[in-house]
């Protein structure tokens, strides 16, 4: 197949290739050695036409085997060169980065032959020219026959029908060029040799037949030829390149520019580096807040009170205003507020307690309940017996805001949590050291809880009734064993003839009887300085089961038998309404149902899996009859969670500047490889690699680059973290701040990947528009 100027009449491809030129047929056999002898450059640029399939001229007129070539596109012509011819130039075109037998397997590569056929045919093509003994150098490392002699082999490897030879012996000297062109002649027993040259003498020795042209326009045949019509017999097979080939060319040349390679990929990964310490201090920080969280508030309690707030409203709002537009009305809009709304009152019944109760003690091995019964509770004082009361506030109510908080929250009750084996101690015992007295045993048992400095609440001395005064200090021992005398409702209260009750006066009576319990203060407790869950309030605090057995006996006492029959408080004769009732029954131990429940989970992990049992109960339930809770740590870390995210996002948005630098940068460097590249791309056009092909090679090398960059600057990243956590320490004492994530540094390698593609995509699309003869022109 030739392309000369100036073609003009129908030429006809026989059993290779036909030609007809200013109305003279040309044809030639299938084994026929033929030499073109051109004048003024023509035989080179009918060579270069050829490679460069027919880009700039009609091919409407060539037939190839019968087959009209007048629908080729720009992929046909590629496989057409890449089947059926095979290339041997002037100047060798071998490419310097591959070694000799990867030159030869070039076009095989291309065909998509398999590595073990592609390898076999070309030792066999080496062998045939007699380099059996250099398959493994590299170009450089041959003379120039040898040379040639290789790109004859690559030209035979892929057992073409037509070579063509562009004076294959115009840089060899003499010795050599005898030897080159003895292989072609041989060669030409088996296929069509179509030699290009300007030297008559080794054109007459060696050709079989002579066709001189002269600007484009044939002067003499030596042995003319008029091929026939015939039918269509041509089979084109498509050319493909993997993308794992592209790679493995692109890695081989990079191997080559070791110290641009490594600089180039270092000046890429300054962007990964940047972002990869900034996302190493987030996850440390993130990691050290997370810890100190679940540290703090892992085990405070989920609780679930009588009243609560709905929590499924985000709890971020409560910390700025609303971001919309304001009205400028002058007028008010009168609605619920949103904090009524958000109140929900919680029907905990006695079925929803056993569900409680049944809570695996893996996760939560403490359960606490507050009760809101009042104890009837006397005290010797001084040879004097006086009503008195476990209370921290200065009206000995108990009914503050602060105790209202504590019912609800789980923080700074005076009831303390009971094991799932009824104990408390293991609670105590964990949580706080004795600092006089012992650990309370039994549900009788109660204990003072002093803070760090061994202060307590000045109140819950008063209302035991010791004399206790501002700043005023007291010895251990003058609280350690302090009695108080339980009273139950029957004995505490007298029915009037009004059918009302009142408080029996005969103090000294009730302390006396028999049936009464007696409360001793057994320890004073202090918090463990390793504890995070400081969650009584300085004062007097006793167990649940004490509460427990109150109402246990005071259900069926006669107050509690008179209210439950009446709607008028029995005591003050006022009329109550079904919540006030409710709460004056529990006031009076009339009913079992706590008011609120605290469940103190194992560990943070545990956590999840507590709330996920409680959301099971609500279930297919109406929003008036779920059962809702609290939970503290869940609602502080909603708070301080997305703070840490908000400033990484920040710092990356800035390191970003920097990635999008380096994609511009590997977008020049990809450019830079084409240009140093050009003639290579024109081999591999020449052997039939397809645009997408050339595409691929060049993306596959900023793939590569992308890889190396990422890989590098997550290294250097991770290495980086040691010195930062050094001088971290020595500021803030905080041990391993830096730590990069497997996780990120992987996402990390795959953006500077996709990055450097991208980079490289537009030089790599010039690279496969290059037109193949221009290419192989380049210098």
């Amino acid at each position: 197949m030739l392309e000369l100027k100036n073609i003009k009449k129908h030429y006809q491809v026989g059993d290779t290739v036909t030609k007809a030129l200013d109305g003279v047929s040309v044809a030639f056999r299938r084994q026929e050695f033929v030499a073109i002898l051109g004048a003024s450059g023509s035989g080179k640029t009918t060579m270069l036409n050829v490679i460069g399939g027919l880009d700039n001229y009609d091919s409407g007129d060539m037939v190839i085997d019968g087959k009209s070539t007048k629908t080729f596109k720009d992929s046909d012509w590629d496989a057409y060169r890449n089947n059926s011819i095979g290339f041997v130039f002037q100047s060798y075109n071998l490419i310097n980065h591959l070694g000799i037998i990867e030159n030869v397997e070039l076009g095989m590569t291309l065909s998509g032959v398999s590595k073990e056929v592609k390898r076999k045919h070309a030792e066999d093509a080496l062998k045939r020219v007699g380099l059996e003994q250099h398959m493994n150098k590299k170009p450089n490392q041959l003379s120039g026959g040898q040379m040639q002699r290789v790109a004859i082999a690559r030209a035979l490897a892929n057992d073409p029908d037509i070579l063509l030879c562009d004076e294959p012996t115009g840089a060899l000297d003499t010795e050599t060029s005898v030897q080159i062109m003895n292989l072609i002649k041989e060669l030409s027993k088996e296929k069509l040799i179509v030699m290009v040259t300007h030297n008559p003498e080794l054109a007459h020795e060696y050709a079989g037949r002579i066709i001189e042209f002269s600007d484009g326009r044939i002067k003499s045949d030596s042995k003319p030829h008029i091929e026939k019509e015939k039918k269509d017999q041509f089979q084109l097979k498509r050319t493909k390149m993997g993308f794992l080939t592209a790679l493995k060319l692109s890695f081989n040349n990079l191997r080559t520019k070791k110290g641009r390679t490594f600089l180039t990929a270092f000046a890429s990964s300054i962007g990964i580096i940047s972002i990869g310490i900034v996302l190493a201090l987030s996850s440390g920080f993130q990691k050290q807040i997370d810890q100190t969280q679940s540290e703090t508030l892992s085990k405070f309690p989920i609780t679930i009170s009588k009243v609560t707030t709905d929590q499924s409203k985000n709890p971020k709002d409560a910390l700025g205003s609303d971001k919309g537009s304001f009205s400028k009305t002058k007028e008010v809009t009168l609605k619920t507020s949103d904090s009524d709304k958000a109140q929900h009152t919680n029907n905990i019944n006695q079925d929803y307690v056993d569900y409680i109760k049944k809570i695996d003690p893996k996760l939560s091995n403490s359960i606490g309940y507050t009760r809101l019964v009042h104890m009837n509770l006397l005290r010797d004082v001084d040879g004097e017996v006086k009503p008195v009361s476990f209370s921290n506030d200065a009206n000995k109510s108990g009914g503050s805001m602060s105790s209202a908080m504590a019912s609800m929250t789980g923080v700074g009750v005076s009831s303390f949590p009971t094991n799932a084996d009824g104990s408390a101690s293991d609670f105590l015992k964990e949580n706080y050291s004795v600092l006089s007295g012992d650990y309370p045993k039994n549900e009788t048992d109660i204990v003072l809880i002093v803070d760090r400095n061994n202060s307590t609440n000045i109140n819950a001395l008063k209302n035991i009734g010791m004399d206790a005064k501002e700043n005023e200090t007291l010895a251990f021992d003058k609280i350690i064993g302090t009695k108080l005398s339980l009273i139950s409702n029957n004995d505490y209260y007298t029915k009037l003839p009004t059918g009302n009750f009142v408080p029996n006066q005969d103090y000294q009576k009730m302390y006396d009887n028999k049936n009464n319990k007696t409360l001793t203060v057994s320890g004073i407790l202090r918090v463990k300085s390793s504890s995070t869950m400081n969650l009584l309030a300085p004062g007097f605090a006793y167990s649940n089961e004490l509460t427990s057995k109150i109402v246990a006996e005071n259900e069926t006492s006669d107050i509690v038998k008179a209210q439950k029959d009446s709607q008028n408080n029995v005591m003050t004769g006022e009329a109550l309404d079904e919540m006030t009732k409710e709460s004056t029954l529990a006031y009076l131990g009339g009913t079992s149902i706590p008011n609120s429940i605290m469940i103190y989970p194992n560990n943070y992990k545990d956590k999840e899996a507590v709330l996920d049992y409680l959301d099971a109960f609500n279930k297919k339930k109406d929003k008036k009859d779920q059962i809702l809770y609290s939970d503290l740590a869940g609602t502080m870390t909603d708070l301080t969670g997305g703070l840490m995210d908000a400033i990484t996002y920040v710092l990356i948005a800035f390191a970003g500047i920097s990635l999008v630098t380096s994609m511009i940068m590997i977008g020049i460097i990809t450019y830079t490889s084409v240009l140093e590249r050009t003639k290579e791309i024109g081999v591999l056009k020449a052997l039939g690699a397809r645009k997408k092909d050339i595409t691929r090679v060049f993306d596959a090398e900023t793939c590569i680059l992308g890889i190396a960059s990422g890989a590098l600057g997550v290294g250097i990243a991770f290495l980086a973290t040691f010195p930062i956590n050094s001088i971290l320490y020595s500021m803030t004492d905080l041990k391993n701040v830096a730590q990069l994530n497997p996780i990120h540094a992987l996402v990390l390698v795959v953006v500077s990947t996709i990055l450097t593609m991208i980079g490289g995509h537009i030089p790599a699309k010039i690279a496969a528009k290059k037109d193949a003869a221009i290419a192989l022109r380049a210098d």
